[in-house]
């Protein structure tokens, strides 16, 4: 003789019919998503890193590819997105030619500090360093052309405007050994730019036409 199964409680039927609503919802939103990409002329996410290869950095994007550099690394929106330091879109913009160029040759040394998987020996991309000087200096190069424009994370500048709710934030929660340290990065652009105005404004300043005649 089988058990007749018990009837749903009115709180177990509330929680099946919100959970099937929100199934059926985000199936749907999805859908619609889906569509609006498929039509739209603009990508959905604004790209914010970009690069102009020079003929060199051309070569440097080959020799990245067929050296291996994409199993570990990102570049121009190929490659895995594994490890802390794998997109390295951008990276122009935070490292001159001269470091990355040393950084291949001698990675610790340059880095400062023992390297994740460039430990001379030990890990996979050790052989990189070991590549032809030229080769080297090529990649280098195409690593140094790889841009990131403001507002990205892989950029220096902050994004343009201002975010009222994330400065009373800081000026709340930051502990004030921190503010008296660090210094807002906007501020000193700011008085940057209030300073070269000034110079210019007394470079281009009009010489006195009422000098006096010599005795």
């Amino acid at each position: 003789m089988t058990k007749k199964s018990q009837p749903l409680k009115p709180g177990e039927k509330i929680l099946f019919t919100v959970a099937g609503a929100f199934v059926v919802f985000a199936l749907v939103a999805f859908i619609i998503m889906q569509f609006v990409i498929a039509k739209s002329d603009k990508p959905v996410f604004e790209t914010k890193t970009h690069a102009e290869l020079s003929p060199e950095g051309q070569h440097g994007s080959e020799l990245f590819r067929t050296n291996g550099c994409t199993t570990c690394h990102r570049a121009l929106r190929n490659g895995t997105n594994m490890g802390r330091t794998a997109d390295l879109d951008g990276i122009g913009s935070r490292r001159s030619l001269e470091w990355l160029y040393a950084f291949l040759r001698y990675p610790e040394q340059t880095y400062g500090a023992p390297t994740i998987d460039h430990h001379a020996g030990e890990h996979s991309a050790a052989y990189v360093a070991q590549l032809p000087e030229k080769d080297l200096h090529a990649i280098a190069v195409f690593l140094s052309e790889l841009k990131a424009d403001q507002g990205s994370a892989a950029a220096p500048v902050p994004p343009k405007g201002e975010s009222p709710f994330i400065d009373a934030m800081v000026k709340m929660m930051a502990p004030k050994e921190w503010k008296e340290k660090y210094k807002d990065i906007r501020d000193k652009m700011k008085e940057e730019q209030a300073a070269q105005a000034g110079s210019q404004t007394s470079t281009d300043a009009p010489a006195d036409a009422t000098q006096g005649e010599h005795p």
